[in-house]
């Protein structure tokens, strides 16, 4: 069978692993992309590296770029990452309501557009990315009709586009699936949740704060799929 190679977008928290897990199974073979963007902390990308290895990708690029040079974000500035005792507490200071200080300015159109560049010289057609617009924080570079407008402009950006020799797809699998739905997904396909990581202030030792926003949401997540999470939370 010929190779079906396709860029997965890995940042090595739950979604994107579930989704490197997906492409897998659908046939496809992986090439991992990821990014050292000036984010607060390596614990992900370290994270990034076991996935990768533990799910034998054909190759795993670490892009380096630097957005702290605009900083606006969080994640990549001296902002304080937001802390919430539980969902329904970060409910109540507007976590559904507005867009959080968490939000990287473009960053999935930044990222999006390394990998339609990858995409070009390894010769796939698809990209994979694990954005949800169910269980989210309000990110608007998430949402369905954004990751469909990018698809369209994907099409009208490559030569392999514009010669016809390639016609991009934008595969976003978890979009309309909850956390545990994702939780769910990914034990089924055999995904190793331990080697992850998803929080945004995690510790020196690499264990999750269990309280910023994604957390929050991957706790609420694996309780609703009745699995414990398998990483380690600060004070437990």
């Amino acid at each position: 069978m010929a190779e079906r190679p396709a860029i997965v977008l890995l940042s090595g928290g739950l979604d994107s692993t579930t989704v490197l897990a997906i492409a897998k199974d659908q046939g496809y073979t992986p090439y991992a992309l990821s990014f050292r963007y000036g984010q607060r902390h390596s614990v992900e990308l370290e994270a990034a590296k076991r996935v990768a290895a533990a799910q034998g990708v054909a190759r795993h690029v670490i892009a380096d770029i630097d957005l702290r040079v605009f900083g606006g974000s969080a994640l990549t500035s001296d902002i304080e990452v937001p802390k919430h005792e539980s969902l329904d507490a970060a409910d109540d200071k507007g976590i559904d309501s507005s867009v959080p200080i968490t939000y990287v300015p473009a960053r999935n159109t930044i990222f999006l557009s390394f990998a339609l560049a990858f995409a070009e010289t390894v010769g796939a057609s698809d990209i994979f990315t694990g954005v949800t617009a169910v269980d989210y924080s309000g990110y608007p570079d998430c949402r369905p009709e954004y990751m469909e407008a990018y698809e369209q402009m994907a099409n009208l950006a490559t030569r392999a586009g514009v010669e016809g020799t390639q016609k991009l797809k934008l595969h976003s699998p978890l979009i309309s699936m909850s956390k545990a739905d994702i939780v769910r997904e990914g034990l089924r396909l055999g995904v190793d949740y331990s080697l992850t990581s998803s929080c945004y202030d995690p510790d020196e030792h690499g264990r999750a704060c269990g309280h910023c926003e994604t957390c929050l949401l991957r706790l609420k997540g694996f309780a609703e799929a009745g699995v414990a999470d398998p990483v380690q939370y600060q004070g437990a």
